[in-house]
Protein backbone atom coordinates (compact mmCIF):
# COMPACT_ATOMS: atom_id res chain seq x y z
CA UNK A 1 0.00 0.00 0.00
CA UNK A 2 1.23 3.37 -0.70
CA UNK A 3 2.20 6.25 2.23
CA UNK A 4 -1.22 7.11 2.09
CA UNK A 5 -4.30 4.58 2.45
CA UNK A 6 -7.66 5.14 0.38
CA UNK A 7 -10.58 4.42 2.40
CA UNK A 8 -13.71 3.80 0.71
CA UNK A 9 -16.81 3.64 2.76
CA UNK A 10 -20.53 2.65 1.42
CA UNK A 11 -23.81 2.71 2.36
CA UNK A 12 -26.75 2.51 -0.38
CA UNK A 13 -27.76 6.25 0.16
CA UNK A 14 -24.29 7.83 1.32
CA UNK A 15 -26.60 10.04 2.76
CA UNK A 16 -25.51 9.30 6.74
CA UNK A 17 -23.50 6.58 8.41
CA UNK A 18 -20.97 6.55 5.11
CA UNK A 19 -20.85 10.42 5.60
CA UNK A 20 -19.91 10.07 9.40
CA UNK A 21 -17.53 7.48 8.76
CA UNK A 22 -15.68 9.53 5.81
CA UNK A 23 -15.77 12.64 8.20
CA UNK A 24 -14.63 11.06 11.35
CA UNK A 25 -11.68 9.64 9.47
CA UNK A 26 -10.57 12.33 8.03
CA UNK A 27 -10.77 14.24 11.84
CA UNK A 28 -8.44 11.34 13.29
CA UNK A 29 -6.85 9.54 10.41
CA UNK A 30 -4.16 12.34 10.08
CA UNK A 31 -2.29 12.61 6.64
CA UNK A 32 -1.83 8.77 6.90
CA UNK A 33 -5.48 8.00 5.11
CA UNK A 34 -7.64 9.55 2.21
CA UNK A 35 -11.42 8.67 3.50
CA UNK A 36 -14.14 8.86 0.64
CA UNK A 37 -17.84 8.10 1.03
CA UNK A 38 -19.68 6.73 -1.69
CA UNK A 39 -23.34 4.92 -2.49
CA UNK A 40 -24.67 2.09 -4.69
CA UNK A 41 -28.41 4.61 -4.73
CA UNK A 42 -26.88 8.27 -3.81
CA UNK A 43 -29.73 9.93 -1.88
CA UNK A 44 -28.00 13.34 -3.43
CA UNK A 45 -27.91 15.20 -0.12
CA UNK A 46 -26.19 14.42 3.69
CA UNK A 47 -28.71 13.23 6.38
CA UNK A 48 -29.12 16.19 8.88
CA UNK A 49 -28.71 13.03 11.23
CA UNK A 50 -25.50 12.89 10.15
CA UNK A 51 -24.53 16.60 10.80
CA UNK A 52 -25.86 16.77 14.55
CA UNK A 53 -24.43 13.07 15.73
CA UNK A 54 -21.34 14.61 14.25
CA UNK A 55 -21.59 17.80 16.00
CA UNK A 56 -22.09 15.93 19.20
CA UNK A 57 -18.71 13.90 18.77
CA UNK A 58 -16.82 17.87 18.22
CA UNK A 59 -16.08 16.11 14.18
CA UNK A 60 -17.38 18.75 11.32
CA UNK A 61 -18.42 17.38 8.11
CA UNK A 62 -16.40 19.73 5.34
CA UNK A 63 -16.73 19.67 1.74
CA UNK A 64 -18.81 16.42 1.49
CA UNK A 65 -21.26 15.50 -0.90
CA UNK A 66 -23.65 12.18 -1.52
CA UNK A 67 -21.74 10.35 -4.67
CA UNK A 68 -22.30 7.62 -6.41
CA UNK A 69 -19.65 4.82 -5.85
CA UNK A 70 -19.07 4.93 -9.48
CA UNK A 71 -17.25 8.22 -9.35
CA UNK A 72 -14.58 6.03 -7.53
CA UNK A 73 -14.59 3.17 -10.25
CA UNK A 74 -11.31 3.87 -12.04
CA UNK A 75 -9.63 5.38 -8.48
CA UNK A 76 -7.22 2.88 -6.77
CA UNK A 77 -8.71 2.58 -3.14
CA UNK A 78 -7.08 0.13 -0.85
CA UNK A 79 -9.98 -0.39 1.73
CA UNK A 80 -13.59 -0.58 1.28
CA UNK A 81 -15.72 -0.81 4.15
CA UNK A 82 -19.53 -1.64 3.32
CA UNK A 83 -21.89 -0.02 6.45
CA UNK A 84 -25.21 -1.58 5.68
CA UNK A 85 -26.17 -5.32 4.24
CA UNK A 86 -27.68 -3.59 1.24
CA UNK A 87 -24.49 -2.16 -0.14
CA UNK A 88 -22.94 -5.27 0.80
CA UNK A 89 -25.22 -7.69 -0.77
CA UNK A 90 -24.78 -5.88 -4.16
CA UNK A 91 -22.16 -6.19 -6.85
CA UNK A 92 -19.94 -3.24 -6.34
CA UNK A 93 -17.78 -2.18 -9.23
CA UNK A 94 -14.39 -3.63 -9.66
CA UNK A 95 -11.46 -1.37 -8.57
CA UNK A 96 -8.05 -1.07 -9.15
CA UNK A 97 -5.41 -3.16 -7.26
CA UNK A 98 -8.08 -5.38 -5.91
CA UNK A 99 -8.28 -3.31 -2.27
CA UNK A 100 -9.70 -5.42 0.77
CA UNK A 101 -13.22 -4.98 1.74
CA UNK A 102 -15.15 -5.74 4.76
CA UNK A 103 -18.26 -5.29 6.25
CA UNK A 104 -19.29 -3.11 9.52
CA UNK A 105 -22.66 -3.82 9.37
CA UNK A 106 -24.36 -0.65 11.60
CA UNK A 107 -27.99 0.14 11.95
CA UNK A 108 -29.27 2.85 9.70
CA UNK A 109 -30.48 6.07 11.92
CA UNK A 110 -32.37 7.65 9.27
CA UNK A 111 -34.74 4.41 8.96
CA UNK A 112 -35.18 4.98 12.94
CA UNK A 113 -38.70 5.79 13.70
CA UNK A 114 -39.29 7.36 16.64
CA UNK A 115 -38.80 10.71 18.15
CA UNK A 116 -36.59 13.63 16.90
CA UNK A 117 -35.18 13.17 20.34
CA UNK A 118 -34.50 9.26 20.38
CA UNK A 119 -33.06 9.19 17.02
CA UNK A 120 -30.91 12.23 16.80
CA UNK A 121 -29.27 9.89 20.05
CA UNK A 122 -29.31 6.99 18.11
CA UNK A 123 -27.30 9.01 15.52
CA UNK A 124 -24.91 9.86 18.04
CA UNK A 125 -24.67 6.33 19.07
CA UNK A 126 -24.08 4.92 15.66
CA UNK A 127 -21.43 7.89 15.12
CA UNK A 128 -19.27 6.71 18.26
CA UNK A 129 -19.49 3.40 17.13
CA UNK A 130 -18.14 4.05 13.83
CA UNK A 131 -15.68 6.55 15.49
CA UNK A 132 -14.59 3.33 17.78
CA UNK A 133 -13.72 1.23 15.01
CA UNK A 134 -11.71 3.67 12.49
CA UNK A 135 -10.17 4.71 16.17
CA UNK A 136 -8.68 0.92 15.83
CA UNK A 137 -8.38 1.08 12.04
CA UNK A 138 -5.78 4.02 12.67
CA UNK A 139 -3.81 1.82 14.68
CA UNK A 140 -3.08 -0.93 12.63
CA UNK A 141 0.20 -0.92 11.03
CA UNK A 142 -0.73 -1.41 7.23
CA UNK A 143 2.73 -0.65 6.18
CA UNK A 144 4.19 -3.60 8.02
CA UNK A 145 1.53 -5.90 7.99
CA UNK A 146 0.22 -9.19 5.47
CA UNK A 147 -2.35 -8.66 3.42
CA UNK A 148 -4.10 -11.95 4.96
CA UNK A 149 -3.64 -10.28 8.98
CA UNK A 150 -5.06 -6.85 8.21
CA UNK A 151 -8.12 -8.37 6.69
CA UNK A 152 -8.10 -10.11 9.74
CA UNK A 153 -8.20 -7.21 12.09
CA UNK A 154 -10.40 -5.15 9.97
CA UNK A 155 -13.13 -7.82 10.47
CA UNK A 156 -12.48 -8.38 14.24
CA UNK A 157 -12.91 -4.74 14.39
CA UNK A 158 -16.07 -4.93 12.29
CA UNK A 159 -17.51 -7.49 14.74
Amino acid sequence: MGSQIKVLFLCTGNCCRSQMAEALLKHVGGEGFRALSAGSHPAGYIHPLATLALEHHGVPIVDQRSKSWDEFADEGVDLVITLCDTAAALACPVWLDAPLTVHWMHPDPVALAGTDGERIRFAEEVAGQLKGKIEQLVALDFENSLREELLEALNAIGR
